[in-house]
């Protein structure tokens, strides 16, 4: 055994590769390994919510979400699914339980969304276009990433982990599993995962089949489930609920799908190739602590859940961008490893609301004349204005925040993007992983105090093209606001440096 790293990520999926850039951005020596020898092409999710967008965006990565976004688009149409489609975005914005939301019922006046920046209206990127590019920006950074390996067990010491790689013994500081619903990383070191067991059989895939005239676009309820037919072409979901399926680890054969989307759909439809097929189920757990001893969870290895509504990949990523600077921080002794604490703080409520709001829509999915009658309460209440907008504000994650503490109203919540007068964005900022200190009123006495953290704190001095009674903000590398003042006073700022930066230098 003689090698040895800072991290060992285990999966390189979105969620292992987002959080292996984080750590490296951060000084951290990273090593990935992953038991698949190629990327996993098989159909899963097919869009990301705001805060997805935004810390792509603050790594300079925006512009291949775009790049990804149009060629989608450009399916679409070329389908003709979906004959509305504009230039730039679908005629819904989503769904809640199968039921759409339509975009021009949604407020987008609503302050919440005053303040996305060019972060507004990227939705429609799949799993896959994510997984290459944070492929690309990990090789960049110089990232190893081993494919074809799988950890079979590990030893945490308490003063590191030593991991086996199939026979290799490779030593680690700390040990992150990014791998999966069915994570190895979580049974080995024993994680507390409750919850609830599945009652539903999923089904996506991506087909050739003939007779789908009659397949209607976009989601639809039936008297026996629920089916998508599109966006994209040959793209299908059904759900039955009743029961969980037999078998998930067969491989989804054409007559198996047939077979689900004629029960659903009343379609006699023909399917005559399979180029992409999964399962899934509405198994819904949660571990209890991100974290034990030196080995941590992120992603699906933390929790899981339908995917109704596209939370899973979004979540994973917030993960992801929240324990990477902190852990990065640990390691290059710049944070003590209660810094760690935070994660789980943080995170796992997040992670629970999802949990329950998954819950919510199988709910609604039911068959009974209960469920039915909710359904039909719910389905008017979101074709109007106040009802659309409230749902889709919280399924877009604009409302997503953190409990900090603190007197003001920012302290919690994403920083907004302010445009600066320097012709700048603040979110192009963050591209090198630092926090920033947002200097509004050019205070020299703001920059002495933020002098001892200039290692991992970047002050940016510049006004505001647009007037506000924000006079500064501390900002954490993941975006979020540890600390803001309205009038020019300094209280507080010294403490909120040393909390989530650790001891001057």
């Amino acid at each position: 055994m003689n090698e040895t790293f800072d991290v060992i990520v285990v999966g390189a999926g979105p969620v292992g590769l987002m959080l292996a850039c984080e750590l490296r951005l951060g000084g951290a020596e990273v090593l990935v390994v992953e038991r698949l020898t190629e990327p996993d092409m098989t159909i899963k999710a097919g869009g990301i919510n705001v805060p997805t967008v935004q810390a792509f965006y603050r790594r300079g990565m925006l512009p291949d979400l775009r790049e990804q976004q149009n060629a989608t688009l450009q399916r679409i149409r070329a389908a003709g699914l979906f004959p509305n489609a504009g230039n730039q975005r679908l005629p819904m914005a989503g769904h809640f339980a199968g039921i759409v939301l339509r975009m021009d019922e949604i407020d987008f006046g609503d302050p919440v969304f005053a303040d996305l920046g060019p972060s507004a209206g990227v939705v429609l990127v799949p799993q896959q276009a994510i997984e290459a590019i944070l492929a690309q920006r990990a090789t960049g950074l110089g990232i190893e990433v081993r494919r074809g390996v799988e950890l079979t067990e590990f030893d945490d010491d308490d003063t590191g982990v030593t991991v086996q790689l199939g026979n290799n013994s490779v030593r680690t500081d700390w040990l992150v599993g990014c791998d999966g619903g069915r994570s190895t990383v979580r049974k080995l070191a024993e994680f507390d995962f409750p919850g609830l067991d599945p009652e539903i059989t999923g089904h996506q895939a991506v087909v050739d089949m003939t007779g789908a005239e009659g397949l209607r676009p976009g989601w639809n309820t039936t008297e026996s489930g629920i089916y998508t037919n599109g966006p994209t072409p040959g793209r299908i979901v059904t759900m039955e609920l009743d029961g969980p399926p037999s078998d998930r680890t067969t491989p989804v054969t054409a007559a198996e799908l047939q077979a689900s989307l004629r029960a659903v759909s009343g379609v006699q439809v023909e399917i005559t190739a399979v180029h992409s097929a999964t399962r899934f189920t509405d198994n819904t757990r949660q571990v209890t602590e991100y974290r034990k001893g030196r080995v941590l969870l992120a992603g699906d290895a933390a929790h899981v859940h339908s995917p109704l509504g596209g939370q899973g990949l979004n979540l994973g990523i917030g993960d992801a961008v929240n324990l990477g600077w902190k852990l990065a921080a640990v390691v290059r002794g710049n944070a003590s490893q209660a810094l760690l604490d935070t994660y789980t703080a943080e995170r796992h409520p997040v992670g629970a609301w999802v949990l329950e709001w998954t819950r919510a829509q199988v709910a609604l999915m039911r068959l009974d004349q209960r469920s039915k009658a909710l359904r039909e309460v719910m389905t008017d209440l979101l074709a109007t204005r106040d009802g659309s907008t409230a749902i889709f504000k919280r399924i877009s994650g604009v409302l997503h925040r953190y409990d900090l503490g603190g007197g003001h109203d920012l302290i919690g919540a994403v920083a907004p993007d302010i445009e600066l007068s320097d012709g700048s964005r603040l979110g192009a900022h963050f591209a090198d992983g630092r926090a920033i200190l947002l200097d509004l009123t050019d205070s020299a006495e703001l920059r002495t105090i933020a002098a001892p953290w200039s290692d991992r704190v970047r002050v940016v001095t510049a006004k505001p093209v647009a007037p506000r009674d924000l006079s500064a903000m501390l900002i954490r590398p993941d975006g979020y606001v540890a600390w803001a003042a309205d009038s020019g006073e300094r209280d507080g700022l010294a403490e909120a440096l040393r909390r989530w930066f650790g001891d001057q230098s």
